[in-house]
């Protein structure tokens, strides 16, 4: 996956935004995913992929619906915010273990408790 920018945060936790918090680990795992899939073939073809964009996660978010971005006091996105970070955080620590097992559970952090 290529660099993490602060859009690429607030475009996925806009799109978690969408779904019911049951179901936003996997659809973050899968925009993870798409983005590490996307970002080899970019380096390995020289070109974006055809389906999945160039490697960001923003261009995985920008694929699917997102809602208008919020203000930080809202504490769901604040939530959703913080999800992806962890999920990124956990990828960064166990890069291994984070995208061979799709059925990764990731701890949910203390200040999300």
């Amino acid at each position: 996956m290529r660099q993490i920018l602060h859009g690429d945060l607030t475009a996925a936790a806009r799109v978690l935004r969408t779904v019911a918090p049951a179901a936003r680990e996997g659809l973050l795992l899968r925009m993870i995913a798409e983005a590490e899939v996307a970002d080899r073939y970019l380096s390995r073809l020289g070109r974006v992929h055809p389906r999945f964009g160039d490697g960001s996660l923003m261009a995985a978010a920008l694929r699917r619906r997102l809602r208008p971005e919020p203000f930080l006091s809202d504490s769901d996105y604040l939530c959703c915010l913080g999800q992806v970070i962890a999920a990124l955080l956990a990828r960064r620590n166990a890069p291994a273990v984070f995208s061979s097992a799709p059925s990764f559970r990731m701890m949910r952090p203390p200040y999300l408790v």
